[in-house]
């Protein structure tokens, strides 16, 4: 059954990428004449495995730069979570979805493709996708992005998630808070608890199994973390140097 899809594009250009660029939404940032949502939209319409795509964004804001077949629009509401639950007031209730951003323009049919098949391959509520460090940099040597070291090895984040609808309304408050105390380590230790939270500080020995069991107690779901051999899903565009690279990669 194909993927519906929610692309996350309600981010106001506010931040780093406003030095160089005048663009009103992140998304529309231009990468060699095209807005770097542009990119992420050709991928996931040439994706075999692909149904929907809902792009939420602010209203008439996006949309008359963009082109695709059948996109489908829905108002941003600030919050990342709230943006979410939006686009699922259009999507069936009982079909998994892809939340992807809108500011990783190296991503292409085929990874989301080979992404949804290798997620597909153990049962699971919420897939999280991670690179490892020395795959992501042997691909794009100058690439700068937060690692996490492990027992198995140092990683990034992917920015692509494969989602069960049925477990949305459960966890909701706890991904919000999350996102909310990502920047604020006290309350970061709130959520994962002191002794996990130091084990990771000073020991720094924990494992993949070891996260993923965490993670899954803390919002009462299956999750899986899936190693993915595709720096792409983890190469976001945030900054000027990111800009920078993405130019030169694209051209």
């Amino acid at each position: 059954m194909p993927v519906n899809v929610i692309v996350l594009a309600g981010a106001a250009n506010g931040g780093p990428l406003r030095e160089v660029s005048s663009a009103p939404n992140e998304a529309l940032v231009e990468i060699n004449g095209k807005p770097m949502i542009q990119y992420v939209i050709d991928a996931l319409q040439d994706a075999r495995s692909v149904g929907r795509v809902v792009i939420v964004a602010p209203p008439g804001e996006v949309e008359p730069h963009v082109q695709g077949k059948d996109l489908e629009f829905v108002p941003s509401r600030g919050h990342i979570v709230d943006n979410v639950l939006e686009a699922l007031k259009v999507l069936p209730a009982d079909e998994e979805f892809l939340v992807v951003s809108s500011d990783v323009p190296l991503v292409t049919g085929r990874i989301i493709d080979e992404l949804i098949a290798l997620c597909r391959q153990r049962p699971a509520d919420l897939y999280y996708p991670i690179i490892e460090r020395q795959v992501a940099e042997a691909r794009y040597p100058n690439v700068t992005r937060t690692y996490v070291t492990l027992r198995e090895g140092t990683f990034t984040g992917g920015n692509i998630f494969l989602v069960n609808p049925a477990i949305v309304d459960r966890v909701e408050p706890k991904i919000r808070a999350f996102l909310d105390y990502r920047k604020s380590p006290a309350k970061m230790v709130s959520l994962l608890g002191l002794g996990f939270t130091l084990r990771y500080l000073l020991l720094r020995n924990l494992s993949l199994k070891e996260l993923e069991e965490k993670v899954s107690s803390l919002l009462d779901i299956k999750g899986a973390v899936v190693i993915c051999p595709w720096p792409e899903v983890g190469i976001d565009v945030d900054k000027p140097s990111d800009l920078e690279l993405m130019r030169a990669v694209l051209k």
